[in-house]
Formats: structure tokens, C-alpha cells, sequence
């Protein structure tokens, strides 16, 4: 296992910050490979909760070098205000655990009025955008007028692009949405700063990768948010701006597939998602509440309560088929002890059929009506498990009917927020 990935397999806050951190024990490489910081991911060690939103899990080891990709939207005020977080609670940041991709791409602050403006303007359709800048960087990325970390250090290439830039985004911050234009010599100069802070920290990530993976290092690729957000794949248009699934790897990674040896999928023990869309297994009753209130599923970034609701079996089969996964991990089994009885989506009623996919239209998923499969219940001593056979015989047939349906074996089971609480049943 010289390469492997971890990525969100439901519409993220799966626990992959947990899973990662774990997992990175094995590796020497953490790498970033999409996303920004409205990705949160909240790890506990020894008893003390870390929170990160855009610096990789790995940070956490001593040991780990820790990387920064090109297909990662960098948002430098967030950047740094992380690293001091870090450093306040006693954990070092420097360019000997921290490299950075020349080619990412710059949050801006317009970027950032501009996520706002528009989603404000949607009314009742707006996404649910985390206000971060992150869709609005991707578009400049895609439009070709973006500004990559590589510009930022040289200082007049910088000063070309963002008047060029802030010429047009002043224009319509405050022509079509009625904003306050932003001051160019406030921008430049705090950009400046950021030029000399991140210069130790830039790399070629490509070629740094590749390096540590030919030389027989671990390399483990961290994505963010989770499948049913990916831009082509999930519940379109409430996704986020980039590919979460295996393949966005090669690309914000730079790395070619054939490098990459195995791919673990993280996913609840139940589904959340945040912000609006189809959920065919929601539960708005007191048992939605209760999943709520005992898994503390309040975003990372954003404080929003989750939308909570059974555990989505076709979710899980369409992301196996999307990312290639060799395994499952399973996390927040925990949560639902106490439950007499608990259910899981084996199905989609649609159109007088049963399928096992998610389809494309909203509409359509709207329409699926879900099928379950009804399991008894375990009690409070699964977060004592420290080994598969210790958990409650329910848990394991629950498991069992995870593997079954997506035909993926689950590798771990978290039965706890804890690096203790987790049980390692295979290889990933």
C-alpha cells in the first residue's frame, strides 16, 4: 500500500478528519487534493479536539509531511489564521511538514463578496454556499482569469492580474448586485504580506509526489466534502465546486492513476447533509432529532445544524462505483446505540421499479421513494469495542448488510471520536 485514498462517501461530514488522522499513522505523505476551507474536519487526540478546515489531517503527526494541492482553492488569510491556531495549540507548521502547490489557485477577497451577493440574489434558491469564495475561484479557474499562488510571488505579475481582475469584479459587485466596490491598494498590499509568508512553503507538488511515491513512501490523498457534493456527480446544482470523488485526485494531485493502490470510502452509520436538495431517507420526527442531538451533527465551518436521516444503502453503492472503493469505513456507530429498531435504505421506488443508483435529476430523485430494511438495535457498549468481535452481534450484522449490498468490505468501524475507538478489520 504505497498510495491510497480517503474520501467522503455520503454529502460529506462523514468523519473523514477522524479517519484521515488515523489512517495517517500508516502513511508519510498526507496530501490535499481539492476543496477549500469550507471543508471542516474535526480531529480528537488524547482527549483535545483540533479543528482544521484547510491544512491536511496529517499535521497532527510530527513526522508527516503534509501537502497542499493544485486543485485545492487557497484562501490565504484562512491559511495563516490556521497555522496560528495551530501553533497556539501546540502544534509547529513549517515548511518541513507544510508544502504548497504553486498552481493553486487564490481565494480573493472579491471572490469571496461575490460568493455572498450571489447567493443573496438567489432568494429561496439559493445553494447553501458556505460565503468562502470557493465556487467563485473555481469559475475564474475555469474561465482562465484566475490568480495562482506561483503569481502571487511574483509581485508585478500579481499587480497586472488583480487590476485586470478587480476592474471587472468591482464592476459588477456593484452594477448588478448593488454591492460596495473593494479598494485595490487594500487588496494589493494585504496580498503582499501573504506573498512573503507563503514563499518557503511553495512547491512543485507534482514532482514532489511522484518523488516520495517512487522512493516506496505512503502517500495518502485527503479529500473533502464527500461524493454526492462532486460537481458532475452529485445532486446537482447543491454540490460543491470540484471532483470529490477518486478521480480528482490525479488531477489536483498530479499524479497518474496507476500510482494510486486503493481507495477507502467514509460514511456514517446513518446520512446527513446540509443546506437544500432531495435526502430520500430525511427524517423530520423526533427520531431525526434525537440522531441530531446524540451524533452533535453541527457543521465544523458553519455551525449549521445537519439534515439527519437512515442510513442510504444506494448512496453508498453508487459511490463504490464511482471511486473504484476497495473498502468501507464505517464511523458514528456509536450514535445510534439505544435505538430499538434501525433502518437502512436497501432501494429506491421509482417509476414502479426498484433501483439501486442515484439518478441524475433532482426531480427524479425527489420521486424515489426509499426501501428499507429494518435491523435491531445495540446498546451504549459498542464505544467499548476495541476489536471486531467485541461488538455487539446487531452492529456486525448491520455491518455484514453494509458489505453485502455495496459488495465492498468494511476495513474499519469507529465506534467513537477517540484514535482509541477505532477497530481495524482489514486492510483498506
Amino acid at each position: 500500500m504505497s498510495s491510497f485514498i480517503v474520501l467522503g462517501a455520503q454529502w460529506g461530514d462523514e468523519g473523514k478528519g477522524k479517519m484521515t488522522d488515523y489512517l495517517a499513522k500508516e502513511a508519510d505523505v498526507v496530501v490535499r487534493f481539492q476543496g477549500g476551507n469550507n471543508a471542516g474536519h474535526t480531529v480528537e487526540v488524547d482527549g483535545k479536539q483540533y479543528k482544521l478546515h484547510l491544512i491536511p489531517s496529517g499535521i497532527l503527526y510530527k513526522d508527516k509531511l503534509n501537502v497542499i494541492g493544485n486543485g485545492v482553492v487557497l484562501d490565504p488569510k484562512a491559511l495563516f489564521e490556521e497555522i496560528e491556531y495551530l501553533k497556539e495549540n501546540g502544534v509547529e507548521v513549517t515548511s518541513d511538514n507544510l508544502i504548497i502547490s504553486d498552481r493553486a489557485q487564490l481565494i480573493m477577497p472579491y471572490h469571496k463578496v461575490l460568493d455572498n451577493v450571489k447567493e443573496k440574489s438567489r432568494g429561496k434558491k439559493d445553494i447553501g454556499t458556505t460565503g468562502k469564495g470557493i465556487g467563485p475561484c473555481y469559475t475564474d479557474k475555469m474561465e482562465r482569469s484566475g490568480i495562482r499562488v506561483c503569481d502571487l510571488l511574483h509581485k508585478d505579475i500579481f499587480a497586472q492580474n488583480l487590476k485586470k481582475n478587480m476592474e471587472i469584479k468591482n464592476a459588477i459587485i456593484s452594477k448588478v448586485y448593488g454591492g460596495e466596490e473593494l479598494d485595490f491598494n487594500s487588496v494589493y498590499e494585504e496580498y503582499m504580506i501573504y506573498s512573503d509568508k507563503i514563499r518557503p512553503f511553495v512547491k512543485d507538488i507534482s514532482v514532489e509526489v511522484n518523488k516520495n511515491i517512487k522512493a516506496g513512501k505512503k502517500v495518502l490523498f485527503e479529500g473533502a466534502q464527500g461524493t454526492l457534493l462532486d460537481i458532475d456527480y452529485g445532486t446537482y446544482p447543491y454540490v460543491t465546486s470540484s471532483s470529490t470523488i477518486a478521480g480528482g485526485v490525479c488531477i489536483g494531485a498530479g499524479v497518474g492513476p496507476s500510482l494510486i493502490d486503493s481507495a477507502v470510502g467514509i460514511a456514517k452509520a446513518y446520512t446527513t447533509r446540509v443546506g437544500k436538495g432531495p435526502f430520500p431517507t430525511e427524517l423530520n420526527d423526533d427520531t431525526g432529532n434525537w440522531i441530531r442531538e446524540q451524533g452533535h451533527e453541527y457543521g465544523v465551518t458553519t455551525g449549521r445544524a445537519r439534515r439527519c436521516g437512515w442510513l442510504d444503502l444506494v448512496i453508498l453503492k453508487t459511490s463504490s462505483r464511482l471511486s473504484g472503493l476497495t473498502s468501507f469505513a464505517i464511523t458514528k456507530i456509536d450514535t445510534l446505540a439505544g435505538l430499538d429498531k434501525i433502518k437502512a435504505c436497501v432501494g429506491y421506488k421509482f417509476n414502479g421499479e426498484i433501483i439501486d443508483y442515484v439518478p441524475a435529476s433532482l426531480e427524479d430523485l425527489a420521486e424515489c421513494e426509499p426501501v428499507y430494511k429494518e435491523f435491531d438495535g445495540w446498546d451504549d457498549s459498542v464505544k467499548d469495542a476495541r476489536d471486531y468481535d467485541s461488538l455487539p452481534e446487531n452492529a456486525k450484522k448491520y455491518i455484514k448488510a453494509i458489505e453485502d449490498f455495496t459488495e465492498t468490505k468494511v476495513s474499519i468501524v469507529s465506534v467513537g471520536p477517540g484514535r482509541d475507538q477505532t477497530i481495524r478489520v482489514s486492510e483498506i
